[in-house]
């Protein structure tokens, strides 16, 4: 190999130095410049020794040259011989070749310098924010739940970053969010996989981190490649909450994140949920108003006054809030035995419209004694349910509803999808049979004799893009309204769906549950995100054992068409070994946003239920 010359070298580290920036540039031509000004001086002092009039000497030329050289219209002005008018003429046509490159330079290296603030790529100082990392549909859920939780709150912030424009970002979340109060949004462009990045958000100060699963393929291993980002960057980092869409990547997460990491299994809370929707009518509903933030929620209430009494006695004790179990050391349990006594370092788990307004009762609880009924405990049947369509969760979901149903129950499922009930060995209560059908079909349909069945689910199928999917489902919906309105069927309804902006257009169809499984997750990461202690909380009413949520017939707890009080109510499910939570109209059942549910009303209110209304309870099935 022959030995590079030194002209080439020299061109080497001149392309070195030009690499290296504006600054660089600019050098070079402050060097051109003085090599300009210089040059013309000694040519002014040769060829023109005694001009112009009244400049002697070097340093006077020296000035004369460097005012051409940066005025390049200066010369218009010069008098003098042919050969000091052509010097002078050469330095100021130099000039404007120097001074018009300056401003090149110096324009294009604010325009960088702009850009990279308007694509913000500047350290966040702010303290006590809530940092959201990637981006996909759920950032607006989040964002909105977070505003509202932040109310009260002046000064509060949410801090986004994704791999997009910061506009952009900016402007999809003010369309999605018509206000966003006293909150301030902050979005920073950057990868949230590269730990430089991270430093973008100021991590060590801020409240907690929510990890979004993005859209596309694969995208528990984007999360997975965050939460190893979070655990290498230097320093601490908040409590993170973070959402995978397989429970099969959850160990991996576990390892990636450490400790500090809650995570969200989506499948499995959107299968618990539906399997729960499709038994008890109104279920979503319930879920949906104590995951948002606009009316009921859940908190965790520390009372030295309750200490000591039994877990009955706390149920009479606020009069503004609904008492639904125990935090304990060793974990958290929902309505448990009436005579379990509460510790000093007990947390009573309660549902309340606002933190501020839950306070204890001034007196003993008012039970109208005489409406009270005594009523046979519930007793389960076998039942039989009606699956339409099939997903990457349609198993888990046949799974979590064989831990539901009493023995001998059956399952059918109705579908043309190729990998339907393709592994179902080990269920002990149910029984599948699968058939071939195409479920926006309407003579399909009612081939099946969709009149024997209690319960109906209708799946999104997973072969068609989300949008085109939820289509299908509101066409089967419709069919199945029709078919019940036709033939004077009754059986209830829970239905699927990926977009939210599809639930108005699916209220049409009447169907008794919707459950948005996005928007589910969007919710609940909320949730954590502002308290990550009601986790378990979450993870026990999503679980088939111990108690749940059931709507049930508010004949079985106070005679029908009697004004009574709530706590006539609460007293009535204690007795039975229940907690009740609320109550729901019939006839409001298709009225949004609550669709006829009150969760947590006042004790001393008075309430008049019919024989079609329900008391929500907390209860084993």
């Amino acid at each position: 190999m022959s030995k590079a010359t030194l002209r080439e070298r020299a061109r080497y580290w001149f392309d070195n130095t030009m690499s290296k920036g504006t600054a660089s540039l600019i050098g070079w031509l402050a060097v051109a410049s003085v090599g300009l000004i210089f040059l013309v001086t000694g040519l002014a002092l040769w060829l023109a020794p005694n001009e112009p009039e009244g400049a002697s000497g070097l340093w006077q030329v020296l000035w004369l040259s460097l005012m051409h050289a940066l005025t390049p219209g200066k010369v218009a002005s010069d008098k003098g011989s042919t050969a000091y008018m052509a010097v002078m003429f050469v330095g100021s046509l130099g000039g404007i070749f120097i001074v018009s490159m300056l401003v090149g330079l110096l324009s294009n290296g604010l325009k960088e310098k702009v850009d990279r603030l308007r694509r913000g790529r500047s350290r966040i100082v702010e303290s006590g924010h809530t940092v959201v990392l990637g981006w996909s549909d759920q950032v607006f859920t989040i964002v909105g739940e977070l505003v509202k939780a932040h109310a009260s709150r002046p000064g509060s912030v949410i801090a986004v970053l994704a791999d997009r424009d910061k506009l952009a970002m900016e402007e999809d979340i003010r369309d999605h969010l018509d206000d966003l109060g006293r909150t301030r949004l902050v979005c920073r462009t950057g990868r949230p996989t590269e730990p430089h990045d991270l430093d973008l958000m100021n991590l060590d100060a801020a409240s907690s981190v929510v990890v979004l699963s993005p859209e596309g393929e694969d995208p528990d291993a984007h999360v997975i490649k965050i939460l190893l980002a979070l655990a290498k960057r230097a320093g601490n980092h908040p409590p993170v909450v973070a959402a995978l869409a397989s429970s099969r990547n959850l160990a991996a997460a576990r390892l990636a994140g450490g400790e500090d990491v809650h995570l969200v299994d989506s499948d499995d809370t959107a299968s618990r949920l539906i399997v729960q929707s499709s038994r008890q009518s109104g279920m979503s509903v319930v879920c949906m108003d104590l995951l948002n933030f606009d009316d009921s929620e859940i908190y965790l209430r520390a009372d030295e006054e309750l200490a000591g009494r039994t877990y009955g006695e706390a149920l009479h004790a606020y009069e503004t809030a609904a008492v639904i179990g125990l935090r304990r050391p060793s974990g958290v349990v929902l309505n448990p035995p009436g005579d379990t006594v509460i510790a000093a370092d007990d947390q009573v788990v309660v549902i309340a419209h606002d933190d501020s307004h839950i306070r204890l009762a001034a007196g003993p609880p008012q039970v109208d004694e005489s409406a009270v009924v005594a009523a046979a405990p519930h007793r389960p049947e076998a039942e039989r349910t009606l699956l339409l369509n099939w997903n990457g969760r349609a198993e888990q979901i046949i799974r979590y509803l064989d831990g539901y149903v009493a023995p001998g129950a059956v399952l059918d499922v109705a579908t043309d999808h190729p990998k339907a009930a393709a592994d179902l060995a080990g269920l002990r209560r149910l029984t599948v049979n699968v058939k071939d059908c195409d479920t926006t079909d309407r003579f399909a349909l009612e081939s099946l004799g969709v009149g024997l069945y209690q319960h109906v689910i209708v799946l999104s199928d997973d072969r068609y893009e989300p949008h085109h999917a939820d289509t299908r489902t509101l066409m089967t919906l419709l069919q199945l309204r029709d078919m019940q309105r036709v033939l004077g069927e009754h059986y209830s309804i829970v239905s699927e769906m990926h977009d939210e902006s599809n639930r108005a257009l699916a209220e049409v169809t009447e169907a008794d549950d919707i459950v948005i499984s996005d928007t589910v997750i969007g919710l609940l990461l909320a949730q954590l995100a502002c308290n990550r202690h009601l986790a378990d909380v979450f993870g026990y009413l999503f679980d088939s054992h111990g108690s749940e949520i059931y709507p049930r017939p508010a004949g079985s707890y106070v005679r029908p068409g009697e004004a009574v009080t709530f706590s006539t109510i609460v007293e009535a499910a204690r007795r039975r070994g229940e907690t009740a939570i609320g109550y729901r109209h019939a006839a409001r059942r298709n009225d949004p946003p609550h669709y006829g549910i009150v969760l947590g009303p006042a004790k001393s209110e008075r309430v008049v239920l019919g024989e079609k209304d329900a008391v929500i309870v907390l209860a084993e099935g």
